[in-house]
């Protein structure tokens, strides 16, 4: 016999105040799908309907939009949040109505308040934001995916994330079907005054030189078997050393027409891999019969940063791996909301929404452990007391 799904009580909802930073800004969008909407009769608006979606981030109780529909109607929900009482069809129908590009302003604003997080005094001189680029399969979404992308795509939704080493947190984010092409993705949201940290898919001549373009750069790692002249072997100092660097080069990079497509020399440091850069550059887990490698060739276009710097800041690419599984299990993998394209991108929105907040109260990355701590609190399982002693908690630990 099938379970009943636990009710929502107004018991189980607290902590409306860890939303306020975000009514003002929803508020804008308040009119948003309204243009055909001559009548008036719109009672479920976009600011609204997102307040409802993250209310369910931080709910484990929530995970359905009947879920969404039992909260709306508890008086403490349409008091505080600002709610109205919303039927099942109108829930529906709002995941087609609101667009969800409108939400990427929403998260600029929210990232733009985030103060950067303290890291090695070594990045002091990147004078760029260090901005880790990788994409993500959200496998466990259910099949019914399919429906979206029809089946000749794979069974699941592809994560595009631009991650803020300093802020630690997604500052750009793109939502697309499961065989899109991450470096298509790149190129076509470059910004200036970026430093990308790229694994070994983004290795592609075109793209680097547009990073060069765009006044941007790049450290990325390249195949171990690629082509290069060397013009400059630079001498190793004992930092360089002590950071596992074993060549630091000025080259020209590939051959023929390939080499073309780069107006100028690179530098490429032959690192040695350890079992963080491993993980971090090939996300590979290797059997007992598979030997790990030994070392990799991180290709940057920058000649003035010391080698060791240009060592730490690859290896700061497994952060972003460490986020993924965060913000995965934010997004709860649980069901859908709905199945088309826009309502998929509002709920993945929500889950990154939901993330800001955390680091906006805490002034840290977030973790797993606080994610809980505020979803006990929202349920009304832990009081604000040690909401607030976990935080500061939290904060007197030193930043990584």
């Amino acid at each position: 016999m099938r379970q009943k799904n636990n009710e929502i009580t107004e018991e189980n909802c607290q902590g409306f105040k860890y939303f306020k930073p975000l009514s003002k800004l929803l508020h804008r969008l308040h009119k948003a799908g309204c243009e055909n909407d001559r009548a008036g009769n719109r009672i479920l608006h976009m600011d609204q309907y997102m307040t409802l979606l993250l209310l369910c981030m931080f709910s484990p109780i929530s995970n359905s939009l009947r879920s969404l529909k039992q909260a709306s109607e508890l008086k403490k929900v349409q008091r505080k949040l600002g709610v109205p009482r919303s039927s099942l069809g109108s829930l529906s129908e709002a995941a087609r109505v609101f667009d969800s590009d409108l939400l990427t302003g929403v998260i600029g604003e929210l990232t733009d308040r985030l103060k950067p997080i303290s890291h090695s005094a070594k990045l002091k001189d990147v004078n760029a934001v260090l901005t880790i680029v990788d994409g993500t399969l959200l496998k466990t979404l259910p099949k019914t995916v399919r429906i979206l992308f029809g089946d000749k795509y794979a069974e699941s939704v592809k994560a595009h994330v631009q991650y803020d080493l300093f802020k630690a947190v997604p500052d750009d984010f793109v939502v697309t079907d499961g065989k899109t092409s991450e470096k298509a993705v790149l190129a076509a949201n470059l910004e200036a005054d970026r430093f990308y940290v790229l694994d070994r898919g983004y290795a592609k001549f075109d793209l680097l030189q547009q990073i060069i373009d765009s006044d941007s750069h790049f450290a990325c790692r390249i195949r171990d078997d690629s082509v290069f002249e060397v013009i400059e072997e630079r001498a190793i100092d004992s930092d360089g050393r002590q950071a596992g660097i074993e060549r630091d080069m000025v080259v020209r990079l590939g051959r023929g027409s390939a080499r073309d497509k780069l107006k100028g020399p690179l530098r490429i440091i032959k690192l040695k891999a350890t079992e963080q850069t491993e993980y971090s550059a090939v996300n590979i887990r290797y059997t007992a019969r598979e030997k790990a490698p030994e070392t990799m060739l991180i290709c940057t276009d920058r000649m003035d940063l010391d080698a060791d710097v240009i060592a730490l800041i690859y290896k700061c690419r497994w952060q972003i791996e460490i986020f993924f599984r965060f913000f995965k299990h934010v997004l709860g993998c649980r069901h859908l909301l709905s199945y088309c394209k826009n309502g998929i991108e509002l709920q993945v929105y929500a889950a990154i929404i939901a993330c800001l907040l955390i680091a906006l109260h805490t002034g840290r990355k977030p973790t797993l452990r606080t994610y809980e701590m505020f979803c006990w609190y929202v349920s009304g399982w832990a009081d604000e007391d040690e909401l607030t002693a976990h935080i500061e908690k939290l904060q007197q630990q030193p930043a990584n």
